[in-house]
């Protein structure tokens, strides 16, 4: 059996692929490794054989590259908006990594570890899979780093969920940071307008912008017909109208108005209708919702995007992706125009313009080629995992540049990414397999473990201690260890404690940018 997969490395690597996804979707207690259980079964069948982790470094360098890359398109948009008003709470995190770096540099000298071991240990406690692979680039193809990222990573998670489950329950002062309008759970009520204003001066309307709004208006009964509001308009004593928008602020904005009617005015489809539009054109992608002109061109309103699992109120400068579903109240007869537009193909939101994709790609991999020199003939790149992933975050934040649109469908993204990060992981294990078997149960193994288990608690206390001086919530720092960490099962452990945006916002604010500090990180850690 052996001698056939050492004969077929096709059949290896997805032979690995498959078993790590049913070990990775095994629950242990509220843990599940997810796609490390690639690397872990690849460990283990590396560790029989030598033949099977041979000749794999193509396929690792290309699982990595889609893995970053996508990660790096898709944080874009919010990692370069969050750079400001997160600004205390992303420095504080940057200082953290490097004294997690200086840590385990100390750890890894005083248990004489040596530099590919020290190097793992950083990059399996921080489950930084990108460092991993800069380790081993910078050691020359090194399978120590991946030895020492296989024996922390397990142990950097189940560390992280015990401190966030405490984390999470603590009440921080949140000084600095309020309770945002949140897009989730989105409510429509129908009010008689006693009190006339224009729109535009209705409490929270998302109509400016850059100014906080929680709330539209979509439809209008006015002397007796249905109408879609026109957002110039002015409101009479008399009208009806229906709005949607965040709790709190529909109630703000009903009360200003008048008073709540017994109907709802969208059950009433005679002239006016809604309906979801999926924008597949890519000649739309990239636009803001006011680009669109959807008042003045169709007599229509957007009331809210769909992106993912989560919906959002449509802002007037709020940037629309491929993929997205997007709410439109318009009259019924420019139900063609309106499908024309957006392209509203499920088909089409599931392909990926390979043209853009690879040229992406190609840049950020040579991006990754450019070496800065240190002095003393040291250099610093920034290598195959952290030149594809930078070049990705500036190409989300542009999303399109002329014909060429940088962004993808949601659904692709994802699909490519987590193809990307399985294959990598299996690549990786197997090639790994009989340096792991020869350490992790050794006194070097024993060490290791130890070292991560204690540089985490003093690191995660830290970035705790980082939180309440600088006065965020709860969810805030919660989600945002968890992404300082950058694993998903934390933030899916933060949020069904914690159920508050803030926790998400949090962990997008750090995830891209702890990847990219981690990789820049770990070259020092394995130089000294």
């Amino acid at each position: 059996m052996l001698d056939i997969l050492a004969g077929t490395p096709l059949l290896t690597v997805f032979l690995v692929v498959a078993l790590g996804t049913a070990l990775g979707a095994i629950p242990f207690g509220p843990l599940r490794f997810g796609a490390a259980g690639a690397l872990f079964v690849g460990l283990a069948l590396g560790a029989l054989d030598p033949r099977l982790g041979e000749g794999l470094a193509l396929a690792q360098s290309i699982g990595l590259t889609l893995f970053v890359y996508t990660i790096g398109v898709a944080a874009g948009p919010s990692f370069f908006r969050d750079l400001r008003r997160q600004a205390p709470l992303m420095g504080g995190a940057t200082v953290l990594v490097v004294v997690f770096g200086l840590l385990a540099v100390v750890a890894g000298t005083a248990l004489d570890l040596g530099p590919g071991i020290t190097g793992g240990l950083f990059s399996g406690s921080l489950t930084a899979t990108p460092a991993m692979a800069a380790a081993s680039d910078a050691l020359g193809g090194s399978t120590d780093p991946a030895v020492g990222y296989a024996i922390s990573y397990p142990i950097a998670v189940v560390v992280t969920l015990l401190v966030l489950s405490r984390v999470a329950r603590t009440d921080l002062p949140a000084r600095r940071d309020p309770a945002p309008l949140s897009a989730a759970g989105l409510l429509t009520l129908t009010v008689d307008v006693t009190r006339p204003r224009p729109i535009a001066d209705i409490p929270g309307i998302a109509f400016l912008p850059g100014e906080p709004a929680g709330v539209r208006v979509s439809y209008l009964l006015r002397d007796g017909a249905v109408t879609v509001a026109d957002p110039d308009d002015a409101l009479r004593t008399g009208d009806r109208v229906l709005l949607v928008g965040v709790p709190d602020a529909v109630r703000t904005a009903a009360d200003a108005l008048g008073t709540a009617a017994p109907i709802d005015l969208a059950d009433d489809h005679s002239v006016v209708t809604y309906r979801r539009f999926v924008l597949s054109d890519h000649a739309v992608a990239g636009a803001t919702v006011a680009d669109l002109r959807i008042p003045a061109r169709f007599g229509g309103v957007i009331t809210r995007v769909r992106r993912g699992d989560r919906d959002l109120l449509a802002q007037h400068d709020m940037t629309l992706q491929l993929g997205d579903r997007i709410r439109v109240v318009f009259p019924r007869e420019r139900l063609g125009d309106l499908r024309r537009m957006f392209g509203d193909s499920e088909r089409r939101v599931t392909e990926v313009d390979f043209l853009p994709f690879g040229l992406g790609i190609a840049i950020g991999v040579a991006v990754g080629l450019v070496a800065i020199p240190l002095g003393g003939g040291a250099s610093l790149a920034l290598g195959s995992a952290a030149g594809p992933l930078v070049v990705g975050l500036v190409l989300g934040r542009l999303g399109r540049t002329g014909p060429l649109v940088w962004t993808m469908p949601l659904a692709a993204n994802l699909t490519i990414r987590q193809f990307g990060l399985m294959f990598f992981l299996a690549t990786v294990g197997l090639a790994s397999g009989q340096a792991f078997g020869s350490t992790a149960f050794t006194a070097t193994g024993l060490a290791v473990a130890l070292s991560s288990v204690v540089l985490l608690l003093v690191v995660l206390a830290l970035f705790a201690l980082l939180g309440r001086l600088a006065g965020l919530s709860t969810a805030r720092t919660a989600g945002a260890m968890a992404g300082f960490i950058g694993q998903p099962v934390l933030l899916g452990h933060v949020t069904s404690i914690v159920d508050d945006d803030r926790a998400e916002s949090g962990y997008s604010a750090l995830f891209a940018l702890a990847v990219v500090v981690k990789i820049v990180v770990v070259q020092g850690v394995v130089a000294l």
